[in-house]
């Protein structure tokens, strides 16, 4: 057996590489396209917009999740199992469409996701609207610049 040499560094994770990222993006608008074009005869889907939100590709481009939600809707409660469950049963369509729009080595293998970004940064904003944080947020005085320090600025030019 090798004994570990002491001089490598251990591998940090690190976020997705600029390879991923373009590829994903690639995968997003091809997707989006196929989607759009109305050719997918899945009940669930027929005459449904549906938002195609990000798309993760793995480090060696043969699996790609996609982050998927319904256009102006929430993917909360049964909404969000019937899309993911429908775009599963015609992946193998989508998969052959995307390997004729999109030039590459590998079509990657596709898993859907319900996408919960909006639900969460409507929470957010839920919470920042709510009255126990607008009354700490609305106390804003003239005298205070954005960082919570006072101006000193009319100070310095009384001195000269």
């Amino acid at each position: 057996m090798r004994k570990p040499d002491p001089k490598k560094k251990k591998r940090i994770a690190r976020g997705p590489s600029q390879r991923q990222l373009r590829a994903g993006e690639i995968v997003r608008r091809a997707l989006a396209d196929i989607i759009g074009r109305g050719t997918i005869r899945d009940p669930e889907l027929v005459d449904r917009a549906i938002t195609i939100s990000e798309v993760r590709v793995s480090n060696d481009m043969r699996h790609a999740t996609c982050f998927v939600a319904p256009l102006g809707g929430s993917m909360t409660g049964e909404d969000s199992a019937k899309i993911v469950e429908a775009l599963t049963r015609v992946k193998p369509y989508l998969r052959g469409q995307l390997a004729k729009e999109v030039t590459a080595k590998f079509v990657p293998d596709l898993t859907f996701s319900a996408d919960l970004s909006f639900d969460q940064a409507e929470a957010v904003d839920n919470l920042l609207r709510s009255p126990q944080v607008a009354q700490d947020l609305g106390g804003d005085d003239d005298d205070e610049d954005d960082f919570g320090d006072e101006d000193d600025f009319d100070d310095e030019e009384d001195k000269d």
